[in-house]
């Protein structure tokens, strides 16, 4: 395979980023545990430096002998998983630092998660997509357990690694079927073969099952969401705000690419899977989060909920669908981004409050902190007129147009359950006796984050229509 300066510089923002965390890895080693505060704060401008390279220019096309492509999703979507990951690297620091567990190789190691979700992004092929994949699991196992003298830590790690493990292997397992049945790895191969009849198609359907049982299980959808409530919980608070956005964002455009890529002739099929996960998503997320005390995993199961909502526009297999799929996940990334920084900046003693029973009175005492706190909350349960409500909007708008009437009225039913569970939140803030004072926090990016994000779902709500454009771009690469 000869390889063209056209592949190179398509492929620019990669290249950038691997070749900048090889430079800081070094630079790490050399210099030792001094490193860390530059090696930090140089990936985050990295990764941000990254996302500025997706537009500028911007270019379409595939590379590598088509095993990479770049279109208007794919760079939309890059740039969520990028600005994601650089925040989460930045709100980290306090964390880490009081736990006495900052080390370089940690923003390095959420670079490498993010190259790997990158590729899988702009995987055009069955291979590279596993290899992008596994470059972000590899990462991510070691960044779940990278609190090492934490108990809780590593066994979030062993139960993500353990569980991950066997989803890649029925991703691989489906992947070396439908090359079986296709003759091929490729997406122009496959669904070129399912165009014109040579494909088997109950082989590959069994295939492309398999396959989305492992892509299902980066999402957290049902029933492959076992492990996210245990890490999410276990795993430190900076590491579960990075697994709530950017490797969910990054696994489900691959699943939008694949399913409507080549796969779309079998549209009938798979829409029957995406379906059923959906509506189990959307009624687990709402009912298991009802009991919860535990901050972390109350959003674990805040997180299933919304891959429902956002599955249900996939499962419309419209132009709508994508783009109601691409708007909810960017509003869905400021939302959690916003509720992480704000949990993050919540001690008492100087100790992490990880409790729902922890935040009474916390209105009366950190008044400005708890404002924050119910704007988010208000936007994950979808009350108009909030960003969030605009998300689900669209969503249920594209599946009642896709004449998925049942799945569209479910979703409903269950964003009003789910409501209970996000207004409980801003009921103990506000109405509660006051538990023992939330310490006054320093002014630091926990803070600037919370407030921008707050900012930005006050935008998104009062304007959602230029998002909602570019959205439509991202989605219209799918429908020529």
């Amino acid at each position: 395979m000869i390889v063209g300066l056209e592949s190179w510089t398509l492929a620019r923002p990669e290249l950038f980023l691997a070749a900048a965390t090889a430079l800081l890895l070094v630079y790490g080693v050399v210099r030792g545990e001094i490193a860390t505060p530059f090696v930090s704060a140089a990936t985050s401008v990295a990764l941000l430096v990254t996302a500025a390279l997706l537009f500028l220019p911007y270019r379409e096309g595939t590379a590598f002998s088509s095993l990479f492509i770049v279109d208007r999703l794919t760079a939309t979507m890059k740039s969520m998983v990028l600005v994601g990951s650089a925040f989460a690297i930045l709100m980290s620091r306090a964390y880490f630092e009081q736990a006495k567990a900052w080390r370089f190789e940690y923003p390095l190691v959420v670079a490498l998660a993010t190259l790997g979700m990158m590729l899988m992004i702009s995987a055009n092929d069955l291979m590279a997509l596993y290899v992008g994949l596994e470059l972000q699991s590899l990462a991510l196992y070691v960044i779940a357990a990278f609190q090492r003298d934490s108990v809780r830590s590593t066994e979030a790690g062993v139960k993500y690694f353990v569980l991950g493990s066997v989803a890649s292997g029925m991703l691989l397992f489906g992947s070396s079927l439908i090359y079986g049945f296709c003759g091929g790895t490729a997406f122009v191969q496959i669904s070129g073969a399912l165009a014109d009849g040579r494909a088997t198609e109950i082989g590959v359907i069994i295939g492309l099952v398999f396959v989305v049982a492992g892509l299902a299980f980066k999402v957290s959808a049902v029933p492959f969401h076992m492990w996210t409530p245990d890490v999410y919980e276990g795993a430190p608070t900076p590491v579960t705000a990075l697994f709530a956005v950017a490797p969910k964002i990054a696994a489900m455009s691959l699943l939008v690419s694949v399913l409507m890529g080549p796969f779309k002739p079998l549209f009938a099929q798979w829409q029957q899977i995406i379906v059923v996960a959906s509506v189990l998503s959307m009624a687990l997320g709402a009912f298991a989060a009802l009991r919860q005390q535990n901050i972390k995993r109350l959003m674990a199961y805040s997180s299933i909920g919304n891959v429902g909502y956002i599955l249900l526009g996939v499962a419309s297999g419209t132009e709508k669908g994508i783009q109601s799929v691409v708007f909810y996940l960017a509003i869905y990334l400021v939302m959690t981004l916003g509720v992480f920084a704000t949990i993050l900046m919540m001690k008492r003693r100087n100790i992490m409050v990880e409790q729902v029973s922890d935040l009474a009175g916390l209105a009366r005492s950190q008044p400005m902190m708890a404002l924050g706190m119910l704007i988010f909350m208000f936007s994950l349960a979808g009350i108009p007129p909030l960003a969030g409500f605009w998300g689900k909007l669209y969503i249920f708008m594209a599946a009642v147009e896709a004449k998925l009437f049942v799945p569209a009225v479910l979703g409903v039913l269950a964003s009003v359950v789910a409501s209970y569970y996000y207004l409980r939140i801003v009921k103990v803030m506000y109405f509660d006796e006051p538990a023992e004072a939330i310490d006054r926090p320093a002014f630091g990016v926990n803070r600037v984050v919370a407030l921008a994000a707050a900012f930005l779902i006050a935008i998104f709500s009062l304007v959602p229509q230029p998002l909602s454009l570019i959205a439509e771009a991202a989605a219209k690469g799918l429908f020529p």
